[in-house]
């Protein structure tokens, strides 16, 4: 079954009909929120609000292993996590759609690995290639199909937030070779690869990231182009559905 776990932008999926949610607890503690099942077609999907309903939880605060195992324990073992970006290169322009294959890792403090308590695991994953290629594909086929022009390639940068970042930790992500700057990417994916999940991110660009042009990044300009953007994103979702 898909998952998708909807960032900044997507906290519910209008126009998709829930027919039952699911409260849940796990070793961890909550997800975000209960999860919405909803169904298109044939095929059945999961929903969850990665900051929680109303957009209550900051990045730094997410219980990201609340959120993976949950969908794993419903039945999930596909997930698009869809997140609002901030454009690098040249050609992340904002309203932007992209499929990244990397990504760095700036965050910390956050709890990394299911195997972090005192179980007596230690998990070691292949993270070469953090996104499941699988899952790539499939959604920049549905976005083609579409008339989507979805970007594919590109590395994430995940910063702590909540704050937005400077123009000079824009430029050191840079010069690491990042091409998109978020705040939710890790540990997701990593998490995901522990448990065996097929997940990919589908990035939507919001804004230039800070230093990329001259005027200051104002949230009323974000959150306009995020409603744009994410009608695109709800596009996409029943056309990927159908190649499940």
């Amino acid at each position: 079954m898909l998952a998708i776990i909807g960032g900044s932008g997507l906290n519910s999926l209008q126009g998709f009909e829930v027919h039952r949610t699911l409260e849940m607890e796990t070793p961890f503690g909550s997800p975000s929120a209960p999860l919405g099942f909803g169904r298109i077609g044939d095929h059945e999907f999961i929903f969850l609000p990665r900051h929680g309903m109303g957009h209550r939880l900051p990045p730094h605060l997410i219980n990201y292993r609340a959120n993976i195992w949950a969908l794993w324990k419903a039945g999930a073992r596909t997930i698009m996590g869809v997140a609002a970006v901030g454009g690098i290169s040249p050609r992340m322009r904002p309203t932007s759609l992209v499929v990244p294959d990397q990504i760095i890792d700036y965050t910390w403090g956050r709890e990394p690995s299911f195997g972090t308590d005192s179980d007596g695991r230690v998990l070691h994953i292949d993270f070469t290639h953090p996104y499941c290629e699988a899952l790539r594909q499939n959604i920049l086929a549905a976005a083609e199909g579409l008339g989507i022009a979805a970007i594919d390639g590109g590395t994430y940068g995940a910063m702590q937030g909540p704050r937005l970042e400077t123009a000079r930790e824009i430029q050191r992500l840079e010069r690491d070779g990042c091409d998109l700057v978020g705040m939710t990417g890790m540990p997701e994916a990593a998490l995901a690869r522990e448990l065996g999940l097929c997940y990919a991110c589908c990035a939507l660009v919001a804004n230039w990231a800070a230093g990329k042009e001259a005027a200051i990044l104002s949230m009323t300009e974000i959150e306009q182009t995020l409603r744009l953007g994410m009608t695109q994103v709800l596009r996409l979702i029943p056309a990927l559905l159908d190649q499940f």
